[in-house]
């Protein structure tokens, strides 16, 4: 076969998008790339030079391996190249960061030739993605007396690899770029429905923001060639939601920098900033890359002369423009007074984007650098018998005599490494973490894969209990794009060891699971870390942190992840819920009335919940703390009572036992250990050895919320307020409604029940509503189609046992077929049931969608603008948030319910039901 003919042909497909050659990730066509090469003659040589030096794949990809081969025979002058030099084949290995060429270069340094053993230690005292096999080469030679050996392990003692980098320039001019006003999704960034091609970064950048806007950014890069383009959400947040790697891969592709003259398309150093700061989650992401994040505050809320905000007739707080940061406008950061300027004018204070630490990875060019500097520098120093010189910023120790801990507290204490012994640590400490559970989705996987490759990582680190990769994000269409990526993505990190949804082998039945689901099982200990990648990686056990696709990848790499401890916020009940309310609405209701309680400050936001919910169980309660993403909170606790916590643990064990039962454990049986670990536990709450976690007594809070039960009339409703005339705020998820605000009479073009939102009892409830409305009624007849996705198949195995599953086959008009998924997409509905595959569906957006310009009443997530629903020529798609019963007969009448309408069709019906605990949640 020829590899390289059917590169060109790729290339010349590429040319009609307007592309250049993709970047090679084949072993194969690097193998003829090189023979073109030695053949002098080859009418294809001067291409295969530039491939071969600008457009292959560094890191542990196949085609590194054979590329860093190659470079070495050149070195050893075994193979003659005149355009590329032994010294430049040494250039060309110090960028390959791992792998293949830090063995390459290991082999060189610890070889017989001095003059070259010099340098390649040169070389390799600027590299830091070394692993253990690495770092045991280089210890044996050390230990034999090699001298080149004893050189690089004196310089990586000295972190020679970052303190000779070049510092961090005292001034950087931007120019202002407003990308949007309000908050600013990652949708606007890398949108869903280009899910399929984020790992391939040039293709992908195509799709971010628009053309329009895209020429624009060009143009001032254009006008202003000194200055960075910094990406601005006017009076709203930058980067809420998902796909954040993607989001900043893009920023960083239309406006950062080239990580190396050698790998295209990848880039780093974005300017981001907004109005109301940066999404804690993308905030992570731009950190990854070496980019700055700001928190402009350029608009604050206006005062009278008593200090009382002032509001308008909607009881809005009226915003004021401090300065403007309009598109065009030039302005200079100054990284030493950690101040923003516009000329010689004082803007405001932004030492929160120059702590050391964020300091540290603007200089190295991201936080992977960094993390690795460190494990490097610590173990040559401790080969060497030294103290280890205090080069990075320490880790930021805040210790408050005296305070108790929150959960976030305790769970950071006790997963901390590398602080100073006996110390606790409270909010604002930034510290490394070991990290238990890790999860990767598959519409972002590949770029995890990515992320692993150039980090030159072969395997999951031993510290990590338990990692999952998902397939749920692209399961409800089983496209060519699909069948192209999901297999290779499944085959690479089954091998790298992780439990996969799919089994590369066939072996076991493909598993479409929502991944916060399994992650929710999976995770089998109350003070657990989980790191995800997806922002709804928040867990009801132990503490999840949704992360980009490179975050995930540091976690499955080093079993470590860094961050500050965030403050939290106290959520606890009062009341009791109405009998025909669902939890639902209890969980639009906190967000409701916690922004009535701070009139209008979003308290949640870059902060932990500590929802007391203390007698739900972790399948109930994840309904919660899935929503606190949309909160813009950057994490949530659930603080359970005891016996709700092993009844929650004894489900997860039956949901891995399944898991087992299928064949997808591995040779290492890490799902049997979990379940291992989940009996020790119960064994520790039962003896009173180690309780549920809770917090203290005097633990110190940001603030606390009361949510009133008793108040939650009516169900409530998150409304996207699409016409809203301050643009700003439509889409903010801060528009919760109750059902009577809409009178009855706002008509629905489809329904949803699906995504990671709902529960076994949610589809239990839309088998009783509908015998329950044939029963009143006589007959179902569905005014608007009504989709249904459960999120998991072991969900849909018991309903099949209990009966339910058969009342919802008999009306539905489609039922999913694991034996023929769909091939392409649903363009149209008609007005049935429709039992989709268990996954994500049309909360992603990749795949299904609604019509254009629908108003789509749906359990999910996401309201975002053109997420479920893009917009039409003449109508504004609108996404509405509620619960399974609201969803349920709005479908069946093809409009909202009047609050007696709803009343009456959940007569009877056994929804949701939520007390607060009577038991005192603090230690």
């Amino acid at each position: 076969m020829n590899f390289y003919n059917d590169y060109l042909k790729e290339i010349e497909e590429r040319k009609t998008q307007g592309l250049h050659p993709k970047p090679i990730d084949s072993a194969e066509l690097v193998s003829e790339i090189i023979e073109q090469i030695k053949d002098l003659s080859n009418e294809h040589r001067a291409d295969s030079l530039q491939f071969f030096i600008y457009n292959t794949l560094p890191g542990t990809t196949p085609a590194a391996g054979v590329k860093a081969k190659f470079l070495k025979e050149i070195i050893l002058g075994q193979s003659v190249v005149e355009e590329i030099t032994p010294q430049f084949a040494f250039e060309l290995l110090s960028h390959m960061k791992g792998g293949p060429s830090i063995e390459v270069l290991l082999d060189l340094a610890l070889g017989d030739d001095a003059a070259i053993a010099t340098q390649a230690g040169e070389v390799l005292k600027t590299q830091v993605f070394l692993y253990d096999a690495d770092l045991k080469r280089l210890k044996d030679a050390f230990e034999s007396g090699n001298t080149t050996a004893k050189d690089i392990i004196e310089s990586y003692a000295k972190a020679e690899f970052f303190t000779k980098l070049p510092d961090v320039p005292e001034e950087i001019k931007v120019v202002t770029f407003i990308a949007g006003e309000g908050d600013i999704s990652t949708d606007l960034l890398s949108p869903g429905n280009q899910a399929h091609s984020r790992s391939d970064r040039e293709l992908h950048g195509k799709c971010m923001i628009s053309p329009a806007a895209q020429a624009e950014i060009e143009a001032l890069k254009a006008q202003h060639p000194d200055k960075s383009v910094m990406l601005i959400a006017e009076k709203g947040t930058m980067g809420v939601g998902s796909s954040r790697m993607s989001g900043v891969n893009n920023v960083a592709l239309w406006t950062g920098k080239q990580a190396s003259p050698y790998v295209p398309f990848v880039n780093y150093a974005p300017i981001v900033g907004g109005t109301n700061g940066i999404s804690p989650i993308f905030l992570t992401t731009v950190d990854v890359t070496g980019g700055i994040g700001i928190d402009l505050k350029n608009w604050v809320k206006k005062v009278d002369a008593d200090g009382k905000v002032v509001r308008d007739e909607n009881n809005e707080p009226i915003l004021e423009q401090v300065y403007s940061v309009e598109t065009g406008t030039v302005l200079t950061i100054n990284t030493k007074t950690k101040k923003l300027y516009n000329g010689d004018q004082e803007l405001i204070d932004i030492s929160r984007s120059f702590t050391p630490q964020k300091m540290e990875f603007i200089k190295a060019g991201g936080s992977y650098a960094i993390v690795f500097g460190k494990k490097i520098q610590t173990f040559a120093s401790q080969l060497l018998g030294i103290a280890i010189a205090p080069v990075f910023a320490p880790s930021k120790e805040v210790s408050i005599e005296g305070q108790g801990l929150t959960a976030v507290e305790k769970i950071f204490n006790r997963n901390a490494v590398g602080v100073t012994p006996g110390k606790t640590l409270h909010a604002g400490s930034d510290v490394r973490v070991t990290v238990n559970i890790v999860g990767s989705q598959d519409t972002t996987g590949l770029m995890t894969a990515q992320e692993l490759e150039s980090m030159a990582a072969t395997t999951i680190s031993t510290i990590v209990d338990g990692a999952y990769q998902s397939g749920c994000h692209t399961a409800s269409v089983w496209d060519k794009k699909a069948q192209a990526n999901i297999p290779k993505l499944m085959k690479f990190m089954n091998e790298f060891g992780l439990i996969t949804a799919r089994d590369p082998k066939g072996v076991y039945h493909s598993m479409t699971d929502v991944i916060h689901k399994v992650l929710n099982d999976i995770t089998v200990d109350d003070w657990a870390i989980i790191i995800g990648g997806d922002s709804h990686t928040r867990m009801s056990k132990g503490v999840a942190f949704g992360a980009d696709s490179g975050t995930v990848a540091l976690a499955l790499a080093t079993g470590e992840a860094s961050m500050p401890i965030p403050d939290s916020v106290k959520v606890t009940f009062k009341g009791s819920m109405k009998e025909y309310m669902d939890f639902r609405d209890v969980v639009h209701a906190t967000q409701a009335q916690m922004l009535q309680q701070y009139g209008g400050e979003n308290v949640f936001q870059g902060r932990v919940i500590e929802v007391h919910i203390g007698t739900l169980t972790a399948d109930q309660a994840f309904t919660f703390t899935d929503w606190t993403a949309e909160m813009k909170a950057k994490a949530s606790i659930c603080i359970s009572e005891d016996a709700t916590l092993i009844e929650s643990l004894e489900i997860a064990k039956s949901r891995i036992q399944i898991m087992i039962d299928k064949g997808m454990d591995n040779k290492n049986q890490v799902l049997q250990g979990l379940i291992d670990k989940a009996n020790k536990r119960i064994e520790e709450i039962q003896s009173g050895e180690k309780p549920a976690l809770k917090p203290d007594a005097n633990a110190k809070y940001y603030a606390e919320v009361v949510v009133d039960l008793d108040v939650i009339a009516e169900p409530m409703i998150a409304d996207p307020d699409v016409n809203n005339a301050d643009v700003s705020k439509r889409y903010t998820h801060d528009t919760i409604r109750p059902l009577s605000y809409y009178g009855g009479d706002k008509k629905v073009d489809l329904g949803f029940i699906g995504s990671c939102m709902v529960h076994k009892g949610d589809m239990k409830i839309l088998a009783q509503m509908l015998k329950n409305i044939e029963a009143q009624n006589g007959k179902v007849e569905f005014q608007a189609p009504l989709v249904v996705a459960p999120p998991t198949y072991n969900i849909v195995d018991e309903l099949k046992a209990e009966g339910d599953w058969e009342v919802l086959q008999k009306y539905s008009g489609f039922e999913f077929d694991d034996n023929a998924p769909k091939s392409a997409a649903r363009t149209s509905y008609e007005k049935m049931l429709y039992l989709e595959r268990p996954g994500c569906n049309l909360c992603m957006g990749n795949q299904e969608k609604a019509a254009k310009g629908d108003t789509v009443m749906a359990t999910s997530t996401r309201l975002f603008q053109g997420r479920v629903v893009e917009d039409s020529e003449g109508k504004k798609g609108e996404s509405l948030l509620s619960s399974t019963p609201v969803v349920v007969l709005s479908t069946v009448l093809g409009r909202t319910p009047t609050i007696e309408e709803y009343v009456k069709a959940v007569e009877g019906i056994n929804l949701t039901k939520f007390s607060p605990s009577h038991i005192k949640l603090v230690k």
